[in-house]
């Protein structure tokens, strides 16, 4: 029976470590969703996986964030079928592999400001396979700290010990 309920624990763990443990990637980093920015450089010294999230964040009013195809995002033309995101601090979860389009649909922040990204997202990686560290020190703050799977560790230990 015991055995039983640590193989539920450990099938449980395994699902949710590799969303929880999920890099999020600040757009920008410090200077964050702006016009006049390389965002394709940014995003060159990131990889980007499933589970991971892209946050934006900027002056509410000033910008907003368009989800596009990549038609639209040549044209920098919002497809009639998305939302702008407004609030200031969007949060868009990576859900699944291949490449994605954001950018500004305020007028000329596009096309004359630049402020569009285009990333590759990649599989999620395999829950046995270690994450790696930070490419660099300055992007440390996109990466998500071992303590929250260290705490889910010391949680689920200590649920095996309360059913001893």
């Amino acid at each position: 029976m015991a055995s039983y309920k640590l193989f539920v624990i450990l099938a449980i763990a395994a699902i949710i470590a590799p969303s929880v443990l999920g890099k999020d990637h600040i757009v920008g980093d410090e200077t964050g969703w702006t016009t006049n920015f390389d965002y394709q450089a940014w995003a060159k010294a990131k990889e980007f996986r499933v589970g991971d999230r892209l946050i934006f964040n900027y002056p509410e009013g000033s910008h907003n964030v368009i989800r596009a195809d990549g038609a639209s995002f040549k044209q920098c033309m919002k497809p009639s079928n998305v939302e702008a995101l407004t609030s200031g601090s969007d949060v868009i979860t990576l859900a699944t592999p291949g490449k994605k389009w954001y950018f500004c649909g305020f007028p000329n922040h596009c096309d004359v400001g630049n402020q569009k990204l285009t990333i590759t997202v990649l599989a999620q990686r395999e829950v046995s396979s270690p994450a790696p560290s930070p490419s660099d020190l300055q992007s440390a703050a996109t990466a998500r700290t071992g303590s929250v799977y260290f705490g889910m560790m010391a949680l689920m230990v200590a649920f095996l010990i309360f059913l001893q």
